[in-house]
């Protein structure tokens, strides 16, 4: 590993530590060369599958783009990052437990849309509008008067 400071490949590891999950640690390194202490994490490479889009193309499964997704629907709502980051990791568990080569974009975007509904009515209509392709102002109704209903437990 390569010290931060000075770019020298001589260094030692002083602590380890397992992150929460047990998928990371945590490596306090110090370089031999320069004496200062740097941080690493090692994670197990995962094998995520391909994502299959409603055109047919297929790209690999991407866990920012969905980050950027999520956090745009939730832009200036009560939805913590912290939030966001677990579902996410949740996410990419779920995917690679599965075993499949590739899933279908659908799957991924209806994990998300059903999050976005029990954490925040707004962030979830604002995700709805662009996955779902809304085409005129009657569908964005129907899935509102769909949430008054199960709000109200009609």
């Amino acid at each position: 590993m390569k010290c931060a400071y000075c770019g020298k490949i001589n260094n030692k590891v002083i602590d380890s530590r397992l992150s929460k999950d047990g998928r990371t640690i945590r490596r306090r390194r110090e370089c031999l060369e320069c004496e200062r202490r740097f941080t690493t994490y090692e994670k197990l490479e995962e094998v995520l599958p391909m994502v299959i889009k409603k055109d047919g193309r297929r790209e690999p499964f991407n866990r920012e783009k969905i980050i950027v997704g999520i956090k745009k629907a939730c832009q200036k709502r009560a939805v913590s990052i912290t939030v966001i980051d677990e579902f996410v990791d949740s996410l990419e568990i779920y995917f690679q437990e599965l075993g499949k080569k590739e899933i279908d974009s659908k799957e991924v975007g209806e994990k998300v849309i059903t999050n976005l509904r029990e954490w925040d009515e707004v962030a979830y209509v604002r995700f709805a509008s662009v996955y779902r392709q809304f085409r005129d102002i009657n569908e964005f109704m129907t899935e509102l008067e769909d949430i008054l209903k199960t709000r109200k437990g009609l």
